[in-house]
């Protein structure tokens, strides 16, 4: 067993199954997540939030993925009768992107839904979540990141029912300026 504070990860997400008891911690695991090739992710499970097993490979990009660097923020979501994985990537000529990996069980093997991201392609976006609203509908919300627009935004956009596609325009939902805290950002 591996206690809590000796696994290195960063962007650390749980998903609770109340079925078998059982908390799924997964993360950005990559040494070094910043430069270099992206390895994947691994994810690890505890009974307790203290003791833990693993880690278990979840994702490992096929030879044909376009991300090829900075894996990171995996967060995994139960809908349909299937687990998805929302993570970031980048490479050399395409701008960091969340795109959504698939798998039948929550350990995985994840691979890609599609072919492309779901964030648009143009902008540089990061930590994508699921929301589903009241109708029952499937949403993207992630990060149009300040090192592009300087005053970053969280923005939504409406998928398709299988996520396979985003439906209609992103919209901003906020900046991080609207918040009262925030000071003059230089």
């Amino acid at each position: 067993m591996i206690k809590t504070n000796d696994i290195h990860m960063r962007d650390p997400f749980i998903v609770p199954v109340m079925e078998d008891k059982t908390y799924y911690l997964f993360g950005t695991t990559d040494k070094n997540c910043l430069k270099g090739p992206g390895v994947g992710f691994n994810c690890f499970k505890s009974k307790n939030l203290s003791d833990w097993e693993g880690p278990f490979q979840t994702f490992f990009p096929p030879e044909n993925f376009w991300g090829k660097e900075n894996f990171w923020a995996p967060e995994v979501h139960y809908f349909n009768s299937r687990y998805y994985m929302f993570a970031s990537f980048k490479a050399e000529t395409i701008r960091r992107a969340t795109h959504i990996l698939v798998s039948d069980n929550i350990t995985g093997p994840y691979l890609p839904l599609t072919e492309s991201p779901q964030t648009p392609t143009e902008w540089e976006c990061l930590d994508g979540t699921l929301f589903i609203d009241c109708d029952g509908d499937p949403w993207i919300v992630f990060c149009h990141e300040f090192v592009q627009i300087k005053d970053g935004s969280i923005c939504a956009t409406r998928l398709s029912s299988d996520l396979k596609q985003t439906l209609g325009e992103p919209f901003m939902l906020f900046t991080a300026t609207d918040a009262p805290w925030v000071c003059d950002w230089p």
